[in-house]
């Protein structure tokens, strides 16, 4: 209970009573004033945390790989190249799990393919995100009660296949974020809620080389959260992690039983970067509108060009199948240090078997302090169906 107190309560509440409001990045560093760390921080970070166990056994990536029911996390436009018609997928995400049970993200995705070669697509997903039960304590450790902050958004997409070889998508997604609970009326605070959309659009072309000898090479490109700010009180709004995500993936199947997939990702949040102020030194993000800080964010790094590389994500993975049953799958992510340090190893399998698929994740214990990784030492789970509906009018055929 104390690491609760210490690490949660006094944390949030501290951050909330602050003039400068915004939430912590998911990578753990923050910022100082001797310029040597300068990480951008968002509200609503948890729409930034991978929901998806394969990918996340693959260093986090996801743009360009063979589409499945979580590609609506990761780019919309990947759906109408699912192998099945329909598809569903529930996740479990333990989260700080070294230092509380009960704090965790809970996903669910689907998607249904129609219209002609069935070349359109809905899809769907809700994110649940729960901090658990908190005991709040001011700077002296003092009680302020106890609440139950929760998180959440709720999206719809729609898809299409432009060619055999391009599909473009869009969703609309709906987030709402209740930090603070049980603290009645200490605080200029309320729960905030914010609009974004993604739009995505997916390249895939495979070669026949000799029987059962293929590759294949797939691009991916996805803007995801680019929508309104969030606001929490009465005189500040933030920034939403609205993000820029470019992907590659090569496959290449040897036989009908080996096939090998190496995927690449770069990802780059699109809002403004700390500046310091000359006069005093201290750091502080400035005003913008949504439009300005996306297009101001590739320019605006006090550091100049050298910087904005440098708030440049990498992820890259390795997938490998055996007769398209069993996957074992590593991968890195990559973060420079003076933007959030976040520098890990991945591996996991996977197990498919008719229409169902099961895959593990494990994130390799990494960093010590703020900047251990929350998903350290932590299994996540990612269970999935994907099916074709029976045609009646083909004696039973599929419809594919």
């Amino acid at each position: 209970m104390a690491k609760r107190f210490a690490l949660i309560g006094i944390s949030i509440l501290t951050g909330l009573l602050s003039t400068e409001v915004y939430a912590q990045h998911s990578g753990g560093a923050t910022t100082n004033i001797n310029g040597t760390t300068n990480t951008i921080t968002t509200a609503v970070p948890f729409l930034r945390i991978s929901p998806d166990a394969r990918a996340g056994a693959m260093g986090d990536v996801g743009l360009a790989t063979t589409a499945d029911a979580n590609a609506q996390f990761w780019n919309v436009g990947k759906i109408p190249f699912a192998e099945k018609k329909y598809g569903i997928s529930v996740t479990y995400t333990p989260w700080l799990k070294d230092l509380v049970p009960d704090i965790f993200l809970a996903y669910i995705a689907g998607y249904a393919k129609f219209g002609q070669d069935n070349n359109q697509a809905v899809s769907a997903s809700m994110r649940y995100f729960s901090l658990g039960d908190i005991n709040y304590t001011d700077i002296n450790a003092q009680s302020l009660g106890t609440g139950k902050p929760r998180e959440y958004s709720f999206d719809l997409g729609y898809s299409r296949r432009l060619s055999p070889y391009l599909s473009t998508g869009v969703s609309l997604r709906y987030i709402h974020s209740a930090i603070i609970s049980g603290l009645g009326n200490f605080l200029d605070y309320k729960p905030g809620n914010a609009f974004g959309a993604d739009i995505g659009v997916y390249f895939n072309k495979t070669t026949e080389l000799e029987e059962d000898r293929k590759t294949n090479i797939s691009l991916g490109a996805a803007l995801t959260n680019a929508g309104s700010k969030i606001s929490y009180n009465s005189t500040h709004k933030d920034f939403i992690p609205i993000n820029l995500g470019l992907g590659a993936a090569y496959t290449y199947q040897a036989d009908a039983y080996n096939k090998i997939t190496v995927a690449l990702d770069f990802n780059k949040l699109l809002v403004p970067s700390p500046l310091v102020d000359k006069t005093t030194g201290a750091q502080y993000y400035p005003e913008k509108s949504v439009v300005s800080g996306m297009l101001g964010s590739f320019g605006d790094a006090p550091g100049g060009f050298s910087e904005e590389l440098k708030e440049i994500d990498i992820s890259a993975g390795l997938e490998y199948w055996y007769q398209n049953q069993f996957a074992v799958r590593a991968g890195y992510f990559y973060e420079p240090a003076t933007k959030g340090d976040r520098k890990y190893f991945t591996c996991g399998i996977g197990v498919k078997y008719n229409v169902f698929a099961l895959n593990v994740a494990y994130l390799v214990p990494s960093g010590s302090g703020i900047n251990r990784n929350p998903l350290s030492n932590t299994l996540r789970f990612s269970l999935m169906f994907e099916f074709d509906k029976v045609d009646k009018k083909d004696d039973g055929g599929s419809d594919e």
